[in-house]
């Protein structure tokens, strides 16, 4: 009898810890739904910065360190702030037709956008397919940009989830 007490105790337990693992679990997906919602927010939000030419804000979104990938070259945060501010690459639209985010932890971001991009680029405006890879690292409270690069695509291109 006593051993029986003991088996049942310990079935109890482990049914609690499990039930403890499973909650943790699902509390962990849905903090990592929550955050790649907020990237693809900010991703977002960022190709409006760029339509509007509102380097300000940019500034503070893109790390010091920062690097942008283009067709026609790749250049640091300065650059890519004076390009916007001049207007010599006006991204005035960016219709982003898919959107994937992972998550490698709670503090980096990698985005895949597949975008028709919409730019007055040297006095024409130039539409282009674009897969743009964005990368994002917490930084206290605000999230960094470190890197956008172009890719030029298809329009059939399509990123896998």
């Amino acid at each position: 009898m006593e051993n029986l007490k003991k088996q049942l105790k310990m079935r109890a337990r482990i049914k609690l810890l499990i039930m403890l693992c499973l909650t943790m679990g699902l509390q962990q997906a849905f903090a990592q739904d929550d955050l790649k919602e907020e990237i693809k927010e900010l991703s977002k939000t960022k190709w409006e910065l760029m339509a509007d030419k509102n380097v300000d804000k940019l500034a503070e979104l893109f790390d010091d360190k920062s690097k942008f990938v283009h067709m026609s070259g790749t250049w640091k945060k300065n650059r890519e702030l004076e390009i916007i501010e001049t207007g010599s690459i006006w991204y005035k639209n960016a219709e982003v037709h898919d959107v994937a985010v992972e998550m490698f932890g709670d503090d980096t971001a990698i985005v895949w956008n597949r975008i028709t991009l919409t730019a007055h680029v040297r006095g024409d405006d130039v539409e282009n397919e674009f897969t743009v890879t964005e990368f994002y690292k917490k930084d206290g409270k605000d999230w960094k940009l470190l890197d956008l690069t172009f890719s030029k695509v298809r329009d059939t291109h399509e990123i896998e989830h």
